[in-house]
């Protein structure tokens, strides 16, 4: 009976592997797709604005564009899975994944750091919301999440900006090469304005299922047995509430990777957001098709993550997929 529900999780687990797999084959479909019906080319961008269209038509066959879409996809494909995502248009033409390698642990650090601060604060608020609910403390928390869930980063940035930056003096404003305070301070405010809105969201979700949960027949056995109420809201209520949370918390940690474009932007990070922004702007595909594979295949590997925890947290789900 072990070895079968070894070999069913297994199976489980390479299905998941698969369909992402396919996520990010189709990903990178479309993202080529849009490169093709676009207006201009790599050729175009080569030969510069005032190229005559002989001129264009050469470097297109120089580089090999000329050929059938479907062929030059296959190769597109083999390179990438070598880890050869081509050269970068403009600059001095860096391998695009070295330029993206230089960017993305910048954006791993600010959304690791908002996700970490996030759960931590939106499960003890959630908690405490729960355990005070229907009164004023209860109240307030729910009106604090709600504000934090409708209000969008590109609103909050520069409300904290002016708050500490400009009036209280108290952080720097913008990321510089040269940052003699270090780069704590510098990331304090990107990583409380990426952090706003998963906290609220994930105060609400764990207020909502510790509620649901504490109304539940095994905890009013806990109540009769005695049981201490910091072990009955820790051991037997959180425990058992927050499986949910733990899915949403993967979801917004891949949803924090592409949120960061606009925080990246506003505070001038280099990272994988603020890298993606500047190569639409100037039409760097290369650079773009790799950031959404990325991002894409950050997004597919998270929830795998999560995947693979929710059965060893919880029997039901494990013996529910065997």
């Amino acid at each position: 009976m072990l070895h079968y529900a070894s070999v069913q999780l297994a199976r489980a687990l390479l299905l998941r592997i698969l369909f992402g797999a396919l996520s990010l084959f189709f990903i990178s479909f479309v993202t080529f797709v849009a490169d093709e019906i676009q207006p201009g080319d790599r050729a175009t961008v080569e030969a510069g604005e005032k190229a005559t269209p002989a001129t264009v038509e050469r470097i297109r066959e120089n580089l090999g564009l000329n050929r059938p879409w479907p062929v030059r996809y296959a190769e597109y494909v083999g390179n990438a899975l070598h880890g050869d995502f081509g050269k970068s248009y403009y600059g001095i033409k860096e391998p695009v994944a070295t330029v993206v390698g230089r960017n993305f642990p910048v954006t791993v650090v600010i959304a690791t750091s908002a996700i970490t601060l996030a759960s931590i604060i939106g499960i003890f608020l959630g908690t405490l919301a729960s355990i005070w609910a229907n009164r004023a403390g209860d109240r307030a928390i729910l009106v604090g999440s709600t504000l934090f869930v409708t209000l969008p980063n590109f609103v909050l940035a520069p409300i904290l900006v002016y708050i500490f930056c400009l009036q209280l003096n108290y952080l720097p404003q913008i990321w510089k090469p040269d940052r003699p305070e270090g780069d704590f301070w510098y990331l304090v405010l990107p990583v409380a304005v990426l952090a706003a809105r998963p906290t609220a969201l994930l105060t609400r979700l764990t207020r909502a299922k510790m509620v649901e949960t504490m109304q539940m027949e095994f905890i009013r056995a806990c109540v009769a047995k005695g049981v201490p109420p910091f072990r009955l809201v820790l051991r037997h209520g959180l425990r058992n509430a927050v499986l949910p949370v733990i899915t949403a918390i993967g979801t917004s940690f891949g949803v924090l990777l592409t949120g960061s474009f606009v925080v990246e932007t506003v505070f001038n990070l280099p990272g994988l957001g603020f890298l993606t922004i500047d190569a639409i702007r100037k039409g760097d595909m290369p650079v773009i098709q790799t950031c959404v594979l990325l991002t894409g295949a950050m997004f597919i590997f998270l929830n795998l993550i999560v995947d693979l925890m929710l059965p060893i947290l919880d029997p039901r789900i494990r013996e529910s997929q065997v």
